[in-house]
């Protein structure tokens, strides 16, 4: 079987690199100097080629090259689909300066990029270095680029972090059938879609923090006549200090296979320069279109001024952008299976405000879906546009809704409409559901009126990834409001094509395609019985503490398993089942004459120690844990959950059985 040109170049690459590296032709000399040398000795007949190769054997040089040089060959011919060969190879390459490479194809396009190191993360200045064995904060950078997403391994915080990481990213055409085809170095100039950094804090108790979200024009490497390039990078912070630097990270970028022709640099500058005129030019235009359409709205009803419509929303950066631009049709693939999981899902992202320094208002930011992902933790906000974009790739009619709560608190949260004409609110928070249900003004004073069930107040507008629609009936109150969008003097609608142009995907470098969302990582079985046997010695620790000795029941702590997967299960579902069984199965392990007690809570985390110290501020959970009497049995039992992102839903319960004393 022959390979083709260029797969043979790329073979003779790898192979001429690898014999650089390891100074095989010194090693060549070496062995020819002593094989003359001991044939001088000898009859003085001529030296042959397998005379020389067998030398080579002899010391261990062939096996040598051969073990580090390794190739794996792809399936010679493919029966199903009748396509010509492809071969892959494999290098191994301890040198972090180096390009790691794994099953590449050589047909294909790839851009190398190379974290060099970070400096200047002035925060982190005084950091001492982390001792062997101590626990430390460390800083992960994400990576996002067309549908492809990386981690770094972590790294200890400090002034200049250790970011050493190679990412190998695949440049593919976007036309229907060219996914296969080499991206030349025209198709790539247009490719406006940049590599999104994300760079995240952990401390040491598990909590994580986004420090910078950079989005990086890899294009320039396009000019490079060695196809590589090097340079700093400079992150800025988030929110309120989006304008002050975080810090610095060295990265090289590197093309694979090299161009046979680059760019000029003039050329991606000219390019570079006509997307961001372009870009702003629609950016322009929709801001004027939003001042006339404001204009329009409070004409309607001077009242409307005080409504909560919000057209702009700041994301991590300061940058201003259209709200429906963060909401996209979503689709989880086969890690969510249902519009009710994706909700229980959501409400799994820690709930957190955007840190600001000082008092006064809340800080605005409304976070990127990738810094979201990243970080695990946002706003309502955050969650809600995520949940709406799940539940549109579901199929559903889904929409943000922007109002209050109780006594006047801003919020948002997600409604879908239904072919019936049925309105359901769902909390992103808490993946509550409630069917709204409204309240006739006019109806005699003796009527029977619907009851109003959702927290939610009043409601100034929606939107979703096409659609934007501020709320014109007299009232804003949630259980007065009809939520027909087709009336037109119910609802105000903005352009679709105003909102396509600045809002879809791709349209702005503002708005890149979204990133795929991360099968799990976690494995739900060794976390629970880690996080089991880690509580198991607080409590002993605890009861050792109060001079109380501590047995525990294996059996009793068996059966608490099936109340907390009914736990999970009526939160995914709302249906509650499961619960006679699991009270049934107490009355027999409680025999008669004892007393049983549980208690049972939910965490976001797998931190026991923040677990333990956060039951005990229970008085049913200290009566537990501090139990005292005769036959005292002692059980707990974690059943850890873990959905996409590695979001988990922790579940534990503490048990114990004793003799009654009358």
């Amino acid at each position: 079987m022959t390979l083709p040109p260029e797969k043979a170049f790329e073979l003779k690459q790898i192979i001429h690199n690898h014999l650089l590296k390891t100074d095989i032709h010194g090693k060549i000399r070496e062995v020819l100097a002593e094989t003359v040398r001991d044939d001088q000795g000898a009859a003085h007949r001529s030296l042959s080629e397998a005379d020389f190769l067998r030398a080579l054997q002899c010391r261990g040089i062939i096996d040598d090259v051969m073990k580090d040089l390794r190739f794996t060959q792809g399936v010679a011919t493919d029966a199903e689909t009748g396509s010509a060969p492809k071969f892959a190879t494999h290098f191994v390459d301890k040198d972090i300066t180096q390009l790691k490479k794994s099953n590449i194809d050589p047909s294909r396009r790839c851009l190398y990029l190379q974290v060099l190191g970070g400096k200047a993360f002035l925060e982190h200045l005084q950091e001492p270095d982390p001792l062997p064995g101590q626990v430390f904060s460390t800083f992960t950078l994400y990576l996002h680029f067309r549908n492809q997403r990386f981690r770094s391994k972590p790294v200890p915080c400090a002034c200049e972090p250790n970011l050493e990481e190679g990412f190998l990213l695949e440049i593919h055409r976007d036309g229907i059938g060219e996914g296969s085809k080499m991206a030349d170095a025209t198709t790539m100039l247009s490719m406006c879609d940049p590599v999104h950094l994300v760079l995240i804090k952990t401390d040491t108790s598990g909590n994580t923090a986004l420090v910078s979200s950079y989005f990086l024009d890899w294009r320039t490497v396009l000019s490079s006549l060695s196809g590589k390039t090097c340079f700093a990078v400079e992150l800025m912070g988030v929110g309120s200090e989006s304008k002050v630097p975080a810090g610095v990270l060295t990265v090289s970028l590197e093309l694979y296979p090299p161009l046979s022709e680059t760019l000029s640099s003039d050329v991606i500058v000219t390019q570079q320069s006509l997307e961001r005129q372009r870009m702003a030019e629609k950016e322009r235009l929709f801001l004027v279109y939003a001042k006339q359409w404001w204009r329009e709205f409070l004409e309607i009803r001077p009242s409307h001024q005080s409504k909560m419509v919000k057209i702009f929303a700041q994301d991590e950066n300061g940058i201003n952008k259209p709200v429906c631009s963060y909401v996209h049709v979503l689709r989880a693939g086969r890690l969510l299976e249902s519009p009710r999981q994706a909700a229980r899902f959501v409400s799994l992202l820690a709930h957190e405000r955007a840190p600001v320094v000082g008092g006064g208002g809340k800080q605005e930011q409304w976070c990127t879906l990738m810094a979201f992902l990243c970080s695990r933790k946002g706003d309502c906000e955050d969650h809600a546009t995520l949940l709406c974009s799940l539940l549109l790739g579901f199929g559903l009619d889904a929409y943000v809704c922007v109002g209050t709560k109780a006594k006047g608190v801003p919020h948002t949260w997600v409604l879908t409409c239904g072919t019936d004409g049925s309105i359901t609110f769902w909390e992103s928070l808490t993946g509550h559901r409630y069917l709204h249900r409204v309240v006739d003004p006019d109806a005699p004073p003796l009527a029977p009126q619907p009851k109003h069930s959702s927290p939610y107040r009043t409601v100034g507008c929606v939107f979703n990834q096409q659609s934007f629609l501020a709320n014109c009936q007299p009232s804003d109150a949630v259980e007065l409001c009809v939520f027909d969008f087709q009336n037109q003097s119910q609802w105000k609608a903005m352009s679709e094509d105003a909102l396509k142009s600045v809002c879809s995907q791709g349209s702005t470098t503002s708005s890149p395609l979204l990133p795929p969302l991360c099968a799990p990582s976690l494995d739900p079985m060794s976390s629970s019985n880690q996080l089991e046997l880690e509580l198991r010695y607080l409590v002993s620790e605890h009861r050792k503490d109060l001079e109380l000795a501590t047995v525990w029941d294996d059996h009793l702590s068996y059966l608490l398993s099936s109340a907390l997967s009914a736990y999970e299960l009526e939160r995914c579902t709302g249906v509650s089942c499961g619960n006679e069984e699991f009270q049934d199965a107490v009355r027999r392990a409680v025999p008669d004459g004892h007393t049983f007690k549980g208690f049972p809570i939910h965490f976001l985390h797998r931190s026991a120690r923040r677990a333990f110290a956060t039951c005990l501020k229970s008085l049913f959970c200290q009566e537990i844990v501090c139990c005292r009497g005769d036959h005292v049995r002692l059980a707990v039992r974690v059943r850890v959950f873990v959905y996409p992102e590695n979001a988990c839903a922790v579940w534990l319960m503490f048990a114990c059985k004793y003799r009654s004393v009358l």
